[in-house]
């Protein structure tokens, strides 16, 4: 009898203890449910549209004075770098234009008046670029460099755009305003083995 009683309520507790864990599953079950209803059974994404090339890029303005003895006077020599609508806009690979430079170098006496003035834009260094920086590539700046007897050295380039590529070049100019170039070797990343032959040429218009 005792056992008897002990097995029926075992069998009772573990019938409750069953019916507990039904419960608290149920429970759960519905509580998910809930959370699940909470949240948006259809969620429409916007539709991303494919962005096509921005404005025109174009680099910062800058000028760069300095004193300079040069035959046994001081000078100042002012460059100045400008983007210039009015040049041939270039394209990269994905068609994003940018906007090409203009830069001026003029040599000031010690009184203020215009030595030396002289324009520079890429297709003044046409004859010193491969075929792809001639139609890839912008000025991308031109700086003083030294003293050299009766000239004056400038170092210049002109790159590809958003890229470590570029040609760089040799611009000397005497005294009289005559301008030479040369392409530095040297210094050149463009990725092309090629030397030009004679790269240097005077030239004597204020606007080369």
């Amino acid at each position: 009898m005792i056992i008897r009683n002990f097995a029926t309520d075992f069998k009772h507790e573990s019938m409750q203890n069953k019916k507990l864990i039904i419960v608290a599953l149920a429970a759960l079950a519905a509580v998910g449910g809930c959370k699940e209803k909470k949240q948006p059974q259809d969620i429409i994404a916007p539709k991303q549209e494919a962005k096509g090339p921005s404005a025109p890029v174009r680099m910062q303005p800058y000028t760069d004075s300095r004193d300079v003895q040069w035959l046994n006077k001081t000078y100042k020599i002012e460059v100045k770098r400008a983007p210039s609508d009015s040049l041939p806009m270039v394209k990269d690979e994905s068609g994003q234009k940018f906007v090409d430079n203009r830069i001026s170098v003029r040599v000031l006496r010690s009184d203020g008046t215009v030595a030396i003035s002289k324009s520079f834009t890429k297709t003044t260094f046409n004859d010193y670029l491969t075929a792809h920086f001639l139609q890839a590539g912008i000025l991308e700046g031109l700086v003083f460099d030294k003293v050299d007897g009766q000239q004056l050295d400038f170092a210049a380039s002109v790159s590809l755009p958003l890229s470590d590529e570029y040609i760089p070049l040799e611009v000397k100019i005497d005294n009289f305003g005559n301008v030479k170039i040369a392409r530095d070797a040297d210094l050149d990343t463009s990725g092309s083995g090629e030397a030009d032959a004679d790269t240097d040429e005077g030239f004597d218009e204020d606007e080369i």
